[in-house]
Formats: C-alpha cells, structure tokens, sequence
C-alpha cells in the first residue's frame, strides 16, 4: 500500500500526525510524509515584498522537520520518504497523491481554533473530501 500522509510543515502539525494513534494499525508500509509550506500572503495579493533568505529559511526549517519525521516514520518500521511542497494544501495532496499513486491519505485534525485547525476548517477540509483521488483517513484529534 502507498500511503501520503501529509501536514502544514509546522512543529507542531508533525508532532499531532506522529501522533495519530491509527499509525499503530496502518500497514507498514511506503509512506510519503507531505510538508506543505504555505505560500506568504504577499506573493499573491502583491501587499509586499517577502526576502528570498526569508523564504529559504522557512524552507531549510521545514526540510529539517521534514527529514526529522522521516526518521520516525522509519524507526517505527515504515518505508518512507519525505516531500516538501508550497503552496494551497488540499491542490498539493491531491496533486502529490495522483504523482505518487497513493491509496490512502492521512492527515490530522485537531478541534481547537489554531493555524493548524483553520488549515482544515472550512474550503480545505471540505475539499480535501471532495477532491482526493484515494481513500482519506483523517484522525480528529480530541480535546477535553
């Protein structure tokens, strides 16, 4: 089985996937662990201009973390590697996942009003619904 399980290239994002108690149960086998960067607001709406140091430092930060889950992926028995993507999330999984042949896509969800959750409320998560090309597994993460 193909697996992409994919977060918002945050700390924070990777430590909730890492902790999807589903990963126990998922077959051990290829995973593509999805980073995706968002895009800084200025570039599309033309408000300013963002550095291109600022940009690869996001970007060597996020390959670190990246590389860091890879590791723990396959000190847990998978086969995977990692993907750094930028851009609008659901259009980079979908995209990754029709690349990569993907069967299943995981990704977390946790219930509180972070960045993290406002990546899945609303277009993202409805979209990623409509929009994958494979079966979803979304994990909720539950607080209280």
């Amino acid at each position: 089985m193909n697996i992409l399980m994919a977060y918002d290239a945050s700390e924070s994002g990777l430590a909730r996937l890492m902790a999807t108690p589903e990963l126990a149960w998922i077959p051990h086998q290829h995973v593509h662990l999805l980073a995706i960067l968002p895009m800084p607001g200025g570039l599309f709406l033309g408000e300013g201009y963002v550095p291109g140091e600022v940009l690869e430092d996001d970007r060597a930060r996020a390959q670190a973390l990246l590389d860091t889950g890879v590791a723990q992926l396959r000190e847990r028995g998978f086969d995977a590697e990692g993907v750094l993507a930028a851009g609008e999330p659901i259009e980079e999984i979908c995209r990754m996942a029709t690349r990569l042949g993907s069967e299943l896509i995981v990704v977390r969800h946790p219930q509180r009003q972070s960045f993290a959750a406002r990546w899945w409320k609303g277009w993202v998560g409805a979209s990623l619904l409509e929009h994958a090309p494979c079966a979803i597994l979304i994990a909720v993460e539950r607080h209280g």
